[in-house]
């Protein structure tokens, strides 16, 4: 098992980034990099690559709308260059908030897109010359629109590796099967050691069984807050304002995949509840109805002998980099302990 973070930050990401570093020296394995619509996501991870020697930099996630297939193969190339071979591309349909309200792009066809991407960024690593026809994504573009002068092009540049790992963010049961069928790895929000079979263990096991045997096994990085101690549980309040604008706040009634996923996990009334009050503007409310059940589930809080449980819960239910957030007053120490545990 691996361990990873995400890069978090308030405001200013290079204090963020350069805290990285101590973590890689203490063990790290990976680092993820979000974008929604903030920073944008391989600018940090460029920055990263020159701070930091060993530890794998992944975006989690790039979306699959606002860049076209050849700038996201022209990105990975890029990163993995500048890294030595350490790139991971994190790619996911995003929401339609981000794509259609940021940057104004149809929020279409979101399996599709995302398979499709796959397929031409993987082609276009191999250097093969760029031809693709398919329901989203048309290379050449056809001659009937533009100039008419378009060809068949490929990568200019020789990639460090003819093959990038591609990682998918995915909860819905489709998008699930086919990350499981096509992807080199998961990246699931939210996860739940115990609840995670019974949400997606089919889509898993079906997207499995097409899985091409070029293909390693799926990997999954998932994980949560990490605070170790006799008297930590309170940490886990921390937490609430995240799971609860997820759940209520994303989306709408109706349309929102973390409230379907609270609810798979068997919070139904919890869920709605949360919704409820975050949409009608009580967000504190909203967050403390959040279940502390389902919290302690998705972290890793309380005492070693519990933490370890959770570690091996995590590994139980397919977790191979654990994804962790160290709320901690020393968290290289803290990175440390776990990769001791997990090794």
């Amino acid at each position: 098992m691996k361990l990873s973070t995400m890069l978090m930050y308030d405001g200013n990401p290079r204090a963020a980034a350069d805290s990285i570093a101590a973590l890689e020296r203490a063990g790290l394995d990976t680092v993820w990099v979000a974008e929604a619509y903030g920073f944008d996501s391989p600018t940090l991870m460029g920055y990263l690559a020159a701070k930091t020697s060993r530890v794998e930099i992944g975006s989690a996630i790039l979306n699959v709308y606002s860049r076209t297939p050849g700038l996201l193969a022209q990105t990975a190339a890029g990163l993995d260059n500048v890294s030595g071979g350490r790139a991971i591309l994190g790619l996911g349909a995003s929401g339609p908030q981000v794509i259609e309200g940021f940057h104004g792009v149809p929020y279409d066809r979101p399996l599709t897109r995302t398979k499709e991407v796959i397929d031409v960024v993987r082609a276009a690593l191999r250097r093969e010359r760029l031809e693709y026809s398919g329901k989203s994504i048309t290379l050449p573009l056809p001659h009937d629109q533009g100039t008419g002068l378009s060809k068949p092009l490929q990568l200019l540049t020789k990639p460090e590796r003819r093959s990038i790992p591609i990682y998918i963010a995915a909860l819905g049961e489709k998008s699930v099967a086919g990350t499981a069928e096509y992807a080199d790895g998961w990246l699931p929000f939210l996860f739940s050691p115990e609840g995670a079979d019974q949400v997606w263990g089919q889509a898993l096991r079906a997207g499995a069984a097409k899985r091409s045997p070029d293909l390693a096994p799926l990997e999954i990085a998932a994980g949560g807050m990490v605070a170790i101690g006799e008297d930590v549980k309170r940490m886990l309040d921390f937490v609430r304002p995240l799971v609860a604008l997820y759940v209520g706040g994303m989306g709408a009634r109706g349309k929102n995949f973390y409230n379907d996923l609270a609810c798979a996990y068997g919070y139904e009334a919890e869920a709605k509840k949360i919704q409820d009050l975050y949409l009608d503007g009580h967000k504190r409310d909203a967050e403390a109805h959040v279940p502390l059940e389902l919290l302690e589930r998705m972290n890793l809080v309380g005492p070693a002998s519990y933490v370890k449980e959770r570690i091996a819960a995590f590994k139980e239910a397919g977790v191979t980099n654990l994804q962790v957030a160290p709320a901690t007053e020393d968290p290289a120490a803290t990175v440390a302990t776990l990769k001791e545990w997990i090794s």
